[in-house]
């Protein structure tokens, strides 16, 4: 038999089952005679390979214990779905839906002609389209390849890639993939979530009663949602039961029995991402192409919303309650433990005031918590992570220590925590600028650990320029700073960081300041913070995992000193609010901008570094205007810290810090290069690895390696007017 009578024959065969579905689906019969050509034309191929395109499915994201911590689906069309394959789909749940939708399912090849007549009958006697007789298999093709348009031309396509559609799949493949793309309503598609949104459970936990509502859902999840019409919703059921009653799948006493079981009273919609350390991994994953997503915008947000991907992440909850709690139990002058009013002077109207904390594992670069500000829910702006940041105010002072403790690898200009410079008032007069610059000291000649611990403005001013104020930039870079430390010239272009630069005058993020310290942590090897820990497919392969990359920034006897140092301020400086319960060593730094408009305290143990920021996020306001009036980083921001880390550390053996070297005898700092009366330019205030130049004008440049040349002093621009007042902090 030739191939062509073969295509005539099974033409001819679906004609009579053609005018009976389009009289189902037109609502009369008679229509179909004018639309021969159209019937002819809707059957491509004899065998049309049909390729169903995968279902959209929800995303996960899950914190470092394997909870669930949000579901990403597509706001313009949010399917919450999870496949699961057929075997896992019960019994209870499979012949429930078999005998609502199509009891013949496992009889027909695609098209059930007497359901269509039934229907057909029922539609005439009706006047109108009183009942359909699509198939599952029907269903599957309308939903997955040529929608719910209507026309002829798209009905006829459906009945004929049914049987097509039946040929190429088992009868169990097409089942599957018919229960994981339905819709249940409430934005569930497939059992699975609807198992979650009705009834809080996996598919394969549902019992009779349960099955047979979500089967009662499919025709219209709106009109029978149990939980606004629960009436109609329990008639709807109870004809499912019947169904199972007639298919011999559940006897009449068995319904009986299923019939008392309550409908679920209460939705459970999917966690949203509406959280800080959530939000801050999704924006990552949707912008960053290293994480296997796609090389495009577009790739990535399908691969995010639709892909069904499951995302480990390195956040504690139990950290990050406990950071939550300390913040309640010592934020001033506030109701809900979260912020406090602050009035604005430059609107006259009241705003908020909070604290934003960031931990990172110095072992790995794992970032642990991120309280971002006072709830997602009232602020969206992560004020942990988002530059701009917040001023620095004297936790800078540490880079200046790390910079002069580390030298450039000279013995002749490397020092010590017992060197000494004077704390006394300072003047300096930098090049390219017209007025000197003047600060009050607060202490005398003493040793680099005592100008820590009272956070002496004039003495890391002197020690700033010994060290080369580039080279305390560079060093902030390669710790992890990632926020812009230049100024700016009138074309916008990066001249050299402020001469001010270690009072804390340019911006930074908690997160990178919580980074940054953990490589003294960690003995002076850098491990990038990260949120994302593995990233699997659908299936369960790993498309992405994390990979250390440690990176020697310090030497160990250079963060072991620094370390040294930071400890004698919690001890015994402006950091004694930081002070750990149990005992445990912490070794931090304190900060306060000009006015308290920003107060810090960043610190360490062994095991994790922290950065706490309290300030109003419309920025620029003096705590002042919240009735805070000495608010220092010491006083506020530290005693969160201590009170987070005592929570935190209360059950913990404590971890003691490795001990630096042994060290010379300490000795002067020597001069101080632009202060009035001091030096030029020692040779320790180049940037390392460069060489002396003049710059047109005389004034006293660098060459760096890659053969810019950069001028040590911005020729156009005055240091930010900010940061100065720590003393005490």
């Amino acid at each position: 038999m030739s191939p062509t009578v073969v295509v005539v024959r099974r033409f001819l065969r679906f004609v009579f089952i053609m005018v009976a579905l389009v009289g189902v689906l037109s609502g009369s019969a008679v229509l179909v005679g004018p639309h021969l050509v159209t019937v002819v034309s809707a059957h491509r191929s004899d065998h049309e390979r049909i390729n169903l395109k995968p279902l959209a499915e929800r995303s996960l994201i899950f914190d470092s214990y394997g909870n669930l911590q949000g579901t990403m689906t597509n706001s313009a069309d949010p399917q919450n779905r999870v496949q699961v394959p057929i075997d896992d789909i019960p019994d209870t749940v499979k012949w429930s839906v078999i005998a609502r939708e199509d009891a013949k399912f496992f009889e027909h090849s695609g098209v059930n002609v007497r359901a269509i007549l039934r229907a057909v009958d029922a539609n005439l006697e009706s006047g109108g389209v009183a009942q359909g007789g699509s198939t599952i298999t029907q269903q599957v093709v309308k939903n997955s390849l040529v929608g719910d348009e209507e026309s002829l031309s798209r009905k006829l396509r459906e009945a004929f890639l049914a049987v097509e559609l039946e040929r190429q799949m088992s009868k169990d493949e097409i089942l599957e993939r018919y229960l994981n793309s339905v819709y249940f309503g409430g934005g569930a598609y497939g059992v699975q979530a609807a198992a979650e949104y009705y009834f809080r459970k996996d598919v394969e936990e549902l019992n009779w009663a349960e099955g047979a509502l979500l089967a009662a859902l499919i025709r219209s999840p709106n009109d029978y949602d149990p939980f606004r019409n629960p009436q109609t919703a329990l008639k709807q059921r109870s004809l499912v039961f019947d169904r199972l009653v007639v298919t011999g799948h559940l006897t009449e006493e068995e319904v009986l029995v299923w019939e008392t079981v309550p409908l679920p009273t209460e939705p459970n919609r999917p966690v949203p991402p509406y959280d800080y350390f959530v939000e801050e991994v999704k924006q990552q994953l949707l912008s960053d192409p290293r994480f296997g997503l796609g090389a495009t915008p577009a790739a990535r947000n399908r691969a995010v919303f639709e892909g069904g991907i499951r995302v480990y992440t390195t956040y504690d909850p139990v950290m990050q309650a406990l950071a939550v709690q300390a913040r309640a139990e010592t934020l001033p002058k506030s109701e809900d433990g979260a912020t406090f009013e602050v009035r604005n002077p430059r609107t006259g109207e009241t705003t908020f005031g909070t604290q934003a904390i960031a931990s990172v594992e110095p072992s790995t670069g794992a970032v642990r918590v991120l309280v971002g500000g006072p709830g997602f829910e009232h602020w969206q702006y992560n004020l942990a992570t988002k530059s701009p940041g917040r001023q620095a105010g004297s936790t800078f002072k540490t880079f200046t220590l790390a910079t002069l403790l580390e030298g450039d690898g000279n013995d002749s200009v490397v020092h010590v925590p017992s060197d000494t410079v004077s704390g006394g008032r300072c003047t300096f007069k930098f090049p390219g600028e017209e007025k000197p610059y003047t600060l009050s000291g607060n202490t005398g000649y003493t040793t680099i650990t005592k100008i820590t611990q009272v956070s002496s403005n004039c003495g890391y001013m002197r020690l700033s320029q010994v060290a080369g104020v580039e080279n305390v930039a560079l060093m902030a870079t390669r710790l992890g700073i990632t926020s812009e430390l230049y100024l700016t010239d009138s074309d916008g272009q990066p001249t050299a960081p402020p001469w001010n630069l270690t009072l804390g005058t340019m911006e930074v993020t908690p997160l990178d300041m919580a980074a940054a310290y953990a490589v003294f942590a960690n003995d002076g090897l850098r491990n990038e913070p990260y949120m994302v820990e593995r990233i699997e497919d659908r299936n369960g392969k790993v498309i992405y995992q994390h990979q250390a990359a440690p990176e020697r920034i310090v030497t160990q006897q250079t963060a072991r000193l620094v370390t040294e140092v930071l400890v004698a301020n919690v001890t015994g400086g402006t950091g004694r609010n930081a002070r750990i319960r149990s005992g445990q060593p912490a070794a931090g730094k304190t900060g306060t901008t000009n006015d308290a408009t920003d107060v810090w305290f960043v610190g360490y143990t062994p095991q994790l570094a922290t950065a706490v920021w309290m300030g109003a996020p419309e920025g620029a306001i003096s705590l002042a205007n919240a009735g805070l009036g000495g608010a220092t980083g010491g006083r506020y921001p530290a005693k969160t810290w201590g009170t987070y880390y005592s929570l935190l550390m209360d059950d913990q053996p404590t971890v003691a810090f490795r001990e630096p070297d042994s060290e010379r005898r300490g000795k002067s700092v020597g001069k101080i290069p632009y202060e009035v009366g001091g030096s030029s330019q020692p040779r320790s205030s180049r940037p390392r690895g460069s060489t002396t130049t003049t710059t047109p004008g005389g004034n006293t440049g660098t060459t760096t390696p890659g053969g810019s040349t950069p001028t040590t002093a911005p020729p156009a621009t005055s240091p930010p007017a900010s940061a100065p007042p720590d003393p005490g902090g």
